[in-house]
């Protein structure tokens, strides 16, 4: 299965709380949208299937326990600060990097 030839489904769906005001960012250099309040997992998997790849074995990884402790949902953001997806809220303008980006 090719996992960069299409955009990918988004991994979540939202079903309530529509009411929340729209946050834009960036993810791999798209524009993307999610709703104040949101943890940047959240918002980045209401948005694609996957957080990232596994530097190991190259499989999509989506974050684990959810609460900050295993550590699964590091991203990246354009300046190369490291983010804990789980932990952290998204904010107007974040800028972040999967790792997934399509190749050039």
């Amino acid at each position: 299965m090719n996992h960069t030839s299409a955009p990918a489904q988004a991994q979540l769906v939202r079903l309530a709380e529509g009411d929340r005001a729209a946050v834009s960012f960036t993810l791999d250099g798209r524009p993307a949208t999610a709703l104040e309040g949101d943890t940047v997992l959240t918002a980045v998997l209401t948005n694609t299937c996957s957080l990232r790849r596994n530097e190991f074995s190259g499989q999509p990884r989506a974050g684990f326990c959810m609460m900050g402790a295993c550590q699964d949902c590091w991203i990246a953001t354009d300046s190369g600060e490291r983010l804990r997806a789980c932990s952290t809220f998204i904010r107007a303008g974040m800028q972040l990097r999967s790792g997934q980006e399509e190749p050039a």
